[in-house]
């Protein structure tokens, strides 16, 4: 027989260049059209992820804002492992099982029974597009068929189906397929780092509702529902606002007749420092009259613990009343052939099975002063601006001066050499940990990015970086 050269075998990246389309990831010509090798990884344990080669990085943002406890879970582990063995799927239409059952219960009880009837879908995009065709539909329902128009914030991100991005303010997203979206109005964003000299963040967040009443003023009897996301545009650069931005969007919203849509996808489930969001809109412990709640609330990512596809939409019993009729047209038709999947549901029962046991919101609080503590150090380098937190999201800016140019892929590569795994928003750092470290953890990670930033981003003379006392008490 003819001998033949042995070729050794493709990488796992390699092989992934060949064959999937990853997102958020531009095809590059030097790279055969394919973009940059990723990162093959094994295995997860706890806040880390090992590569194929064995090298371990700390989640710094939680795989895409997902996971809560960690990979490979235990407790979450083994409640899928239960629900294996004895229902996989079934469809929700005409149809139930217990999982679906008990997270729709459990959601509605932690709003105090203000919202209810749980709708699922399979990520956040989805449990968006079902609020606003709901939103439409409910209006149409009412004999208001004219309110057919959405309001969304300035920089606001809420996925990119069509729908979705209808209402996100995002060019590089949305601009490709304008011509299949239906625009929505664009409102002033709170986003603190708005501020005017001696400006606070109250006040910017004042300024901004004056102009949403200003619209509401001249297209209430048009606009559908308004549509945020509480406390933090994460998209945005991980764009911070005051609270008082959510009672006052919520009083507006009843004065003018339009819905308010929290889309809480990427801030719910404890991010922000209570299990909702919203929980907030008139302070930390101040609880919530039932009347003051979204009339939607979106939910996906952390809702499963980052183990499955999962989203949920929340609303008003109002909602669903005028909804129900003999006539057809009448009825919400929206379906997906996963929809409620047992398995996502059960990871979801789980997830809220480790907030209860573990009491994680009140262990959060002291995680969210770890992670201020460690981070103080960095947050005080002069080469960045607008250093903020709220709960456990941590973000700052680089100077544009120091950040130079491809700042978020430099920053990435380097983190990585360093064992972090962390993606920045443009110049923004921010950092979304799982909820499972400590504060020697914290440390270790606060100690990586500065020595990242250094080599990004070297240290800069007095004279090369102005710092504006006016700014650096704004931020």
């Amino acid at each position: 027989m003819m001998s033949q050269s042995v070729l050794p075998l493709a990488t796992l990246a390699e092989r992934s260049l060949r064959a999937v389309w990853h997102p958020c990831t531009p095809l590059r010509a030097s790279s055969q059209g394919a973009g940059e090798a990723p990162l093959a990884i094994a295995r997860g344990e706890g806040p880390w992820l090992f590569d194929t080669n064995g090298r371990r990085y700390f989640d710094a943002t939680s795989s895409w804002w997902v996971n809560l406890f960690g990979h490979a879970n235990r407790t979450i582990n083994a409640a899928l492992t239960a629900q294996l063995e004895t229902l996989e799927h079934v469809m929700l239409a005409g149809c139930t099982h217990a999982p679906a059952v008990e997270l729709a219960e459990r959601l509605s009880a932690l709003t105090g029974g203000a919202l209810g009837h749980a709708f699922f879908a399979s990520d956040g995009a989805s449990a968006v597009e079902i609020a606003l065709k709901m939103s439409f539909h409910y209006w149409r329902n009412v004999g208001l068929p004219g309110k057919t128009e959405f309001a969304c914030l300035q920089h606001g991100y809420h996925g990119e189906t069509v729908g979705a991005l209808a209402v996100t303010d995002m060019p590089i997203f949305r601009d490709a397929y304008a011509p299949l979206l239906r625009r929505a109005h664009v409102v002033l964003s709170p986003d603190a780092r708005q501020a005017r000299q001696d400006e606070s963040a109250t006040q910017v967040a004042a300024r901004a509702l004056a102009e949403l009443e200003s619209l509401f003023r001249e297209r209430s009897g048009q606009i559908a529902a308004l549509i945020v996301e509480p406390l933090v545009q994460c998209a945005a650069g991980m764009a911070m606002y005051d609270p008082s931005y959510l009672d006052g969007a919520r009083a507006l919203c009843d004065r003018y007749r339009v819905h308010l849509i929290a889309d809480e996808i990427a801030v719910g489930c404890g991010r922000t420092g209570t299990f909702f969001a919203w929980e907030q809109a008139r302070g930390v412990d101040m609880g919530l009259p039932a009347h003051t709640w979204p009339d939607f609330l979106c939910l996906s990512k952390g809702i499963s613990g980052g183990y499955l596809p999962l989203s949920v939409v929340l609303s008003r019993p109002v909602v669903q009343k005028n909804f129900v009729a003999d006539d057809l047209g009448r009825s919400f038709l929206h379906s997906h052939s996963y929809t409620g999947n047992p398995l996502a549901c059960r990871a979801a029962l789980a997830t809220l099975d480790v907030f209860e046991q573990d009491h994680v919101i009140e262990k959060n609080r002291h995680r969210e002063q770890w992670l201020a503590d460690a981070m103080a150090p960095l947050g005080s380098d002069r080469r960045l601006c607008h250093v903020r937190q709220r709960g456990l999201i941590w973000a700052a800016d680089v100077r544009p001066e120091v950040a130079g140019t491809n700042f978020a892929a430099r920053f990435h590569y380097t983190a990585r050499e360093h064992g972090v795994l962390i993606r920045p928003v443009g110049n923004t750092i921010y950092v979304m940990p799982p909820y499972v470290f400590d504060a020697e953890g914290a440390k270790w990670l606060a100690s990586r990015l500065e020595d990242t930033l250094e080599i990004v981003a070297p240290s800069c003379t007095e004279g090369e970086v102005r710092i504006d006392s006016e700014e650096r008490r704004a931020a």
